[in-house]
């Protein structure tokens, strides 16, 4: 894995755009104060690639009686 960036105070006020949109392609990045760490901007969440609706047609199969649900469960939740 690769290291964070880092970044002192004055630079990180002064590209705070820059910092944000390599958050936001996944980056970590490392605020310091005389050479100390003492923050990390990390991305909250990762995107989600999707391919397409669709896109497991085919691979999954749902049986004809997936929406029965067997008589002991049913019973062991009052259902019966």
């Amino acid at each position: 894995m690769e290291a964070a960036r880092q970044y002192n105070v004055h630079e990180a006020k002064t590209h705070f755009s820059r910092i944000l949109q390599q958050v936001e392609t996944g980056e970590e990045v490392v605020i310091s104060r005389a050479g100390e760490p003492i923050a990390k901007v990390v991305p909250l969440h990762p995107k989600v690639r999707r391919t397409g609706r669709g896109s497991l047609r085919g691979q999954i199969h749902i049986p004809d009686d997936f929406d029965e649900l067997p008589d002991d469960i049913a019973e062991a939740f009052g259902m019966r």
